[in-house]
């Protein structure tokens, strides 16, 4: 426990049941871990000490039913204050406090309360009153509660109508980031249609200059060999001729095979063989068949004289 003059006794030593009183103690700071330490001390009374201030820490100690800290020199509660739901009674005459945190709303179980001689906001300083006697102080409370939770709504109202406002402008963000990714995705598509345009074109334009090109080259190459097809009669496929060789060839082989067969059979002793006597035979109906034809063409060319 700090002091302005160095430590004191125990607290254990100031505890009265569930009272703990630590008033003119000439205290410039709260006690709060120790204070944490005495869950009984439902009632505590740190008036007439040296307080500016009160430690973020000190709303931990929510087993406070009834605090005294008039005649200090405070200037704000904590902003949390409002965690202290079990508090019932609270005095603070005679500080230096212009408002209270909004949590102060939260005192639900807030039944008397002392704000007098503080420079309190002329707003807060009418709703809170005098608290003259224990009628006034337990309206005090009813009346600050009321005008904090009012305070505490309007803010709820404010923030609910910030965040839709940012919510709103979000969505309109939103709505214009797509509607340029939308006109971007557009100018892309449009500029993607120009390109494959322009490179059918060009396509075009090439397949029209290379069919312009065979055209001519074809011309020109038919108006070289048409003097020299003049000059020259065209000549026959050498695969023809090839072929036509050698049927020819084969045609005098034949006919030489039969002229020999034909001249054994004839002038050797071989004419009494029977093949032989079948070629003789074939030969004189053959010659047979030339006189009769030769004949008949005789015949119809005297006819066709006369």
């Amino acid at each position: 426990m700090s002091r302005g003059g160095g430590k004191g006794p125990s607290l254990k030593d100031k505890l009265d049941g569930n009272e703990l009183d630590l008033s003119l103690c000439d205290l410039n700071e709260v006690p709060v871990r120790e204070l944490a330490a005495l869950p009984k001390a439902t009632i505590l009374d740190l008036s007439c000490n040296n307080l500016i201030s009160l430690p973020s820490d000190f709303c931990s100690l929510m087993h406070l039913v009834k605090l005294d800290l008039s005649k200090n020199r405070l200037q704000q509660l904590p902003l949390d204050f409002g965690r202290l739901v079990n508090l019932q009674h609270l005095d603070l005459l005679n500080n230096r406090l212009v408002t209270l945190p909004v949590s102060f709303a939260q005192l639900k179980n807030l039944k008397w309360l002392d704000l007098k001689d503080n420079p309190l906001d002329p707003v807060l300083a009418k709703v809170a009153g005098d608290c003259l006697d224990e009628k006034q102080c337990k309206q005090a409370a009813v009346k600050v509660l009321q005008h904090m939770r009012a305070i505490q709504s309007e803010q709820d109202r404010q923030r609910q109508r910030k965040l839709q406002a940012e919510r709103e402008m979000e969505k309109k963000r939103e709505a214009e980031q797509r509607a340029k990714e939308a006109q971007e995705r557009e100018v892309r598509k449009r500029e993607k249609a120009e390109e494959k345009e322009r490179r059918r074109r060009e396509y075009d334009a090439q397949k029209a200059a290379k069919q312009e090109m065979e055209k001519k080259t074809k011309k020109e190459t038919m108006q070289t060999r048409k003097p020299a097809s003049g000059s020259r009669p065209a000549q026959p496929p050498r695969h023809k001729q090839s072929w036509s060789r050698s049927v020819l060839r084969v045609l005098l082989f034949v006919l030489f095979c039969v002229l020999c067969t034909l001249a054994a059979c004839k002038l050797t002793e071989l004419q009494h063989q029977p093949l032989c006597v079948s070629v003789n035979t074939l030969y004189e109906d053959v010659l047979a068949a030339l006189q009769n034809h030769k004949t008949l063409q005789n015949m119809l060319q005297q006819n066709s004289q006369q």
